[in-house]
């Protein structure tokens, strides 16, 4: 990879080279064809000189102030109060193929770089000196036949650039708009991240501290379980928390550092999600292997995450909760319910604002599934998430 990159920043040198040198020796030959004709080198070589220096700047050591409004209509502006004095004063100047190259190159700078509201005025400085230079020597561009030849030739030439340019700026336009809806999906994924891990940690620890509170005074013994449960979610929660912002600040590894989940983490999710007063169960079908595509792994398990912390928020009062995967040939189904009565001493503030079962729903019909919510029919009282994907 190392050696590709040398390799493309020497092949871009090595044309930018060739390219300074074609406009260098174009130049001299425009400096040739006055000193022929017996016309002043100043002129033709301060007009040059302007040009070539709004083109060949480095970007690297270019002011801020020279901007690509400025670096494309100044050259262009030059060369019409040349032709504008040669045609005045009736004397004769020449031009030639260096000065034709420089125009080029500042109406492709002009289409390509310059603010939308910029863009046409200096296009069409640049195609305008270009297409006048004939008049310093014809007089007229279309009653001698070498001017019209001049002339439909520069249109050919100003044209070709022209679109060229565009269509590069279409290409730019169209990958920054992809930029930006990617860092728009990735920012809304990783504010998932955050409510489906964060979230499901910090009202464990909600729960755990009330049940804590309710021992202190009547079971003071049994209160180290309570204390170690808190301990570890609070610790899930800050490793949560600090994977996802690793991804903040270094998006280039956020792929690999996203906390994820699969199959196998449900059970760790069932098992440390009990409290005392519940019994979490995990009915897992043999022929729901680990080996189904990773996506739907991760999104069971997303499924299975907030149904648990939904149960916490507003079913504390739950004494059973069932999780079921089962896997029938043709798709995953993800089942999960409670038998609670909607009881819950959790604070207002802690309910949640229903954006989880909204992300939720999102990211199961993003995989072609389906998702239900709902009470428990048969029961009379509890509540159910069931989820399907196809694979």
């Amino acid at each position: 990879m190392v050696q590709l990159s040398d390799a493309v920043a020497w092949s871009r040198g090595v044309a930018r080279g060739a390219a300074v040198g074609a406009l260098l020796a174009l130049s001299a030959v425009d400096l040739l064809i006055a000193s022929d004709v017996g016309y002043p080198l100043w002129r033709p070589a301060v007009v040059l000189a302007i040009g070539l220096t709004a083109v060949l700047w480095p970007p690297a050591r270019r002011p801020a102030r020279l901007t690509p409004q400025l670096r494309t209509a100044v050259p262009a502006v030059v060369s019409l109060l040349y032709t504008a004095a040669s045609f005045l004063r009736h004397r004769d100047a020449p031009f030639g193929p260096g000065e034709l190259a420089v125009l080029l190159c500042l109406l492709f700078v002009a289409v390509r770089h310059c603010p939308p509201r910029w863009a046409v005025a200096c296009a069409a400085l640049d195609a305008g000196a270009l297409l006048l230079t004939p008049l310093r020597y014809f007089r007229t561009l279309w009653s001698a036949d070498e001017a019209q030849g001049y002339v439909l030739v520069g249109l050919i030439l100003a044209g070709l650039v022209g679109g060229l340019a565009a269509y590069l700026r279409a290409l730019d336009y169209r990958r920054t708009v992809a930029v930006a809806d990617t860092r728009r999906e990735e920012r809304l994924a990783i504010a998932a991240d955050l409510h489906d891990f964060v979230a499901h940690h910090v009202t464990g620890i909600l729960v755990q501290t009330q049940m804590a509170r309710m021992m202190a005074d009547t079971r003071p013994r049994e209160l180290d379980p309570v204390l170690a449960g808190i301990e570890r979610a609070a610790t899930e929660a800050l490793a949560s928390m600090r994977r996802t912002v690793g991804v903040l600040r270094d998006a280039g590894e956020g792929a690999d550092r996203r906390p994820v989940g699969d199959l196998a983490g449900i059970a760790e999710l069932t098992d440390g999600f009990a409290s005392p007063a519940q019994k979490v169960t995990l009915h897992r079908d043999p022929a729901a292997a680990d080996d189904l595509p990773h996506e739907v792994q991760a999104a069971a398990f997303r499924v299975v995450q907030e149904a648990l912390t939904n149960v916490r928020r507003h079913a504390a009062d739950a004494t059973e909760v069932t999780v079921v995967l089962e896997h029938d040939g043709s798709g995953l189904s993800v089942t999960v319910s409670d038998d609670g009565r909607g009881g819950t001493q959790l604070p207002a503030a802690a309910h949640g604002g229903g954006f989880g079962l909204v992300g939720l729903r999102e990211r199961v019909t993003a995989l072609g599934g389906e998702l239900h919510t709902g009470p428990r029919a048969a029961a009379g009282h509890g509540w159910e998430v069931r989820a399907r994907f196809p694979c």
